[in-house]
């Protein structure tokens, strides 16, 4: 990632009085070209980078400057390492690893022990449970096509079962709720789309390479993808109070309402009703399946009538159980 290379950059800068852009090429394995822009960048962020000419010159920064006390401070730096460190829990990148060894050798030795005191009050561990191999390979193959603006074939399974080969211009991977997805044109509907990384086999990284298009991260589309009420549908669950302890893990306490229910023959008894926008799809049925008897479908009425279909369906599975 250019963040990445910037950082290391500027670190490498500090750590040498004076260092080849060649070397820097090497080192990040990117061009002599690309090295002079990466530091025209650091410069316009205000770090001094000067070339020296001549025999034995090459870059440097300008003499008494130091990283740590005019642009960040203890906490910023704190910041950074913890953000690494979270990304790294998900997407293992050597260049990760050696950023983070960098960064923290600029911390003077007598504030070590405090230093990495406050870098293990806030951890954020985005792994899936279990191995993860399959996942790595994915995103190292995506990584690659995003950075060389590679087109990408791969078979992909819908909600629905039906399995297609698509090809597509990928152009962001995206990280939400420990699930990756890929944002990408789709060549076959000309479309923006995203498609989940565990839905995608056979991924292919092809030779043909594409012009990407130039959009802000802050317009694309996908920010308002996953909350757009067109794409979503209001279900009303009601749950019993043996699963509010789970409900609350899934949403907010303040959205659940407690409300009296009859029950006939009994007095009435107390149940946890929420409402919430969900996408319709088989994800949605297992996960009001996953609370059992303890969770009913009040709204809407197709949904229940789903439910009980599929419950029904499961049943006459163990109906020959003894």
């Amino acid at each position: 990632m250019k963040l990445d290379r910037l950082l290391g950059i500027v670190i490498m800068l500090i750590n040498r009085r004076m260092i080849q852009a060649k070397e820097l090429a090497d080192h990040f394995e990117v061009s002599v070209r690309t090295i002079y822009r990466d530091i025209e960048v650091i410069n316009q962020a205000g770090i001094p980078v000067i070339s020296y000419q001549g025999a034995g010159g090459g870059i440097g920064l300008s003499e008494g400057y130091r990283l740590d006390r005019n642009v960040l401070t203890n906490n910023e730096l704190v910041a950074i390492v913890t953000a690494l460190q979270s990304v790294s829990t998900t997407y293992d990148n050597p260049n990760h690893k050696q950023l983070l060894e960098k960064m923290q050798s600029i911390v003077p030795a007598e504030e070590t022990e405090q230093f990495q005191f406050r870098t293990q009050q806030f951890i954020v561990d985005l792994s899936p449970w279990g191995r993860k191999g399959h996942l790595e390979d994915k995103l190292a193959k995506l990584k690659t096509a995003v950075e060389e603006s590679r087109e990408v074939s791969f078979a992909y399974c819908s909600a629905q079962g039906e399995v297609t080969e698509r090809r597509v211009e990928p152009y962001t991977l995206v990280l939400k709720k420990q699930t990756w997805y890929l944002y990408a044109l789709c060549l076959d509907r000309r479309q923006f789309r995203l498609f989940k990384l565990f839905r995608m086999k056979g991924i292919t990284v092809e030779e043909r390479a594409f012009i990407r298009q130039s959009i802000p991260i802050e317009q694309m589309p996908w920010k308002q993808d996953w909350s757009a009420p067109e794409t979503a549908t209001k279900v009303v669950l009601r749950f019993h109070p043996r699963a509010r302890h789970l409900a609350e893990e899934w949403f907010d306490v303040e959205s659940l309402v407690a409300e009296k229910v009859e029950i006939p023959g009994k007095d009435a008894e107390e149940r946890y009703v929420v409402s919430m926008h969900f996408p319709e799809d088989r994800w949605l049925y297992g996960f009001i399946l996953s609370f059992g008897q303890d969770v009913e479908v009040l709204e809407p009425e197709h949904i229940r009538i789903k439910i009980r279909e599929i419950a029904m369906n499961i049943g006459k599975i163990y109906d020959s159980l003894p």
